[in-house]
């Protein structure tokens, strides 16, 4: 599900609303303070060494001497809950648009035979049946497809693609997201970098890569989730330092990862509901254990979902001149800028870049709290 990916772009490309219709997260935004020092802290840790078990946990799907391509995007577990929904609503439509047209039949075959059986309550109801269809596929093709597109109808993966040879990454994602961008290596952002960087200790999320607005001269900031989510933050140190020693050494000592097919299976639908849940289950008393398995018909809905939203997805391709970059002879790609979206997309961007503004200097140092006075 691209949800988050969906909901930050949105953030980025936001128009401007009127005074006093200011939306909560631009005031969200608004309050969070990020200085030069902090990201030069942040990139330059980036660059170290954080362990000696590199490990790509996967799915990978390309590992070779020139890319390593992996499955990226967050909330892939919930993947399913709107396909459910989605399909659901579609199946209501289409039985109300067939028993209107099975009624509109019926009544035009009592004409052409001239019986004499009354027909005028079956017209009727076929225009009822007919009306509710249509205002329900009228209101679902304004406000509900936007959703179901971000898990059906779509790409199957959102994809990251690291390249040793061009030293640049490239995002594979719909439009909708932000579409497919050219990043720089140098410049990147990880919450597998240490301890100081990691988000709720690594459990129960992925590895989070981030390029700041300044990095990536877009005038806004480029956030991704990559890989499964993990069980500890030394599962992400170890992903993290698979990729960092495969862009900055080249994939000569890494252990080869498993590589994982596009081919929709169906365990590809069902494991991702138990990612970053290893240790808990493992050390889950013997009631809670009980508990999940009292609700597994919930996970086989769930995974029957997520699978079908991958078969009504297709397999993401990248532009030519990505897939051959890094080759003998091939050009490099250009990284993605401001330039490279259309009008309006830049105009917007301009009119929101102060949210990822970066203040100069170096964070000023908290002042010592002090002691409260004593009321006598």
């Amino acid at each position: 599900m691209y949800f988050f990916e969906w909901g930050f772009w949105q953030v980025c490309v936001e128009a401007k609303r009127k005074k006093g219709h200011e939306t909560n997260r631009h005031n969200h935004l608004k309050k969070i303070d990020v200085y030069e020092s902090d990201a030069h802290d942040s990139q330059a840790a980036a660059q170290e060494s954080v362990s000696q078990t590199p490990k790509a946990r996967g799915p990978v799907y390309v590992f070779d001497d020139v890319a390593l391509e992996m499955r990226c995007g967050t909330s892939e577990a919930k993947r399913g809950l709107v396909t459910i929904l989605t399909l659901a609503v579609m199946t209501v439509v289409l039985i109300e648009f067939l028993l209107a047209g099975s009624l509109i039949v019926s009544a035009i075959e009592i004409l052409l035979t001239k019986s004499n059986a009354v027909y005028g309550h079956d017209l009727l109801l076929a225009m009822f049946l007919g009306s509710l269809a249509s205002a329900a596929s009228w209101f679902y093709l304004k406000y509900g497809l936007r959703f179901t597109r971000l898990e059906m109808f779509t790409s199957r993966h959102l994809l990251i693609r690291f390249n040793h040879k061009t030293q640049q990454v490239y995002l594979h994602r719909p439009s909708y997201c932000g579409g497919i961008m050219t990043l720089p290596w140098k410049g990147v952002t990880s919450s597998g970098a240490g301890e100081r960087y990691s988000i709720a200790g690594g459990v129960g999320v992925p590895l989070f890569l981030y390029w700041s607005a300044r990095v990536t001269d877009t005038l806004h900031p480029v956030s991704v989730w990559v890989g499964k989510a993990g069980n500890n933050q030394a599962e992400l140190r170890d992903e993290w330092e698979f990729i960092r020693r495969f862009m900055d050494e080249g994939p000569q000592s890494l252990p080869r990862p498993r590589i994982t097919s596009h081919f929709p299976w169906p365990w590809q639908a069902f494991t991702p509901q138990f990612e970053g849940l290893t240790q808990y289950f493992r050390h889950a008393s013997r009631g809670i254990k009980i508990g999940l398995l009292l609700i597994w018909p919930a996970f086989v809905i769930i995974g029957m979902g997520h699978w079908a939203s991958l078969l009504l997805c297709w397999k993401p391709r990248w532009p030519k001149l990505i897939r051959q970059a890094g080759l003998p002879g091939k050009p490099v790609p250009p990284q993605t800028t401001l330039a490279s979206y259309p009008a309006h997309i830049q105009e917007r961007l301009r009119a929101n870049a102060h949210l990822w503004a970066v203040r100069p200097g170096k964070r000023p140092e908290k002042k010592p709290k002090t002691a409260a006075r004593k009321h006598t």
